[in-house]
């Protein structure tokens, strides 16, 4: 089993937590990967873009002129598609962007982002990141004790409004819970913060 230190908010060392391999150590294939962001990115898509075609568009019921001798080209109605103020051909309707994934490739593939994140030594676990009073200042020092920056997902089980409050005005920080953390998530952020218990809880899901 893989093992990494169990930091404090000092950045000191206070024990070891050992890893399971079953969702850790599992090999890392780009495919499920990438069909597991297309899905949460797809879903995200409200699909509401809207438009009109000539029998919605208002007007248009009277013939503009007559059919024949005005040397002028035919028409029927001053909102088909090629006049200003016309219906669109094709245009967008709403509709539904999802997409699905078998229960078990999305699992497998949240298995799979985990053990990229260990293996490019990514990943970092603390103790507890617990604060009395909402600070962002305070949350800032954390990171630096923690050797964290840039771009970087707290996953915290033990997240209180206070952390949560103190956390939310720092640019490209992000506070989830263990339930809430996707694969998108941690193939963006470039670092990846898990307290102890948020640990447990991803092995107890996805063992």
């Amino acid at each position: 089993m893989p093992q990494l230190d169990i930091l404090n908010k000092t950045g000191n060392s206070v024990g070891k937590i050992e890893l399971k391999a079953e969702v850790f150590e599992v090999p890392v294939i780009e495919s499920h990967l990438h069909m597991a962001v297309l899905r949460q990115l797809a879903n995200k898509r409200v699909g509401t873009a809207s438009t009109k075609t000539r029998g919605e568009v208002r007007g248009g019921g009277k013939k503009p002129w007559k059919q024949k001798g005005t040397g002028r080209a035919r028409h029927g109605s001053s909102r088909s598609p090629i006049w200003k103020g016309g219906g669109v051909t094709f245009g967008p309707r709403p509709r539904s962007y999802a997409m699905s994934l078998p229960r078990k490739v999305r699992r497998l593939a949240l298995r799979e982002a985990l053990s990229s994140k260990l293996l490019d030594s990514t990943m970092t676990v603390v103790d507890s990141i617990a604060m009395d009073v909402i600070s962002t200042r305070s949350f800032v020092e954390i990171m630096k004790n923690l050797k964290v920056s840039g771009k970087t997902l707290f996953v915290l089980k033990s997240a209180d409004d206070t952390v949560r409050k103190s956390g939310r005005n720092i640019k490209d920080v992000k506070i989830v819970r263990p339930d809430g953390v996707s694969v998108y998530d941690l193939l963006y952020f470039e670092n990846v913060v898990f307290d102890k218990e948020a640990v447990e809880r991803l092995e107890e899901v996805l063992s």
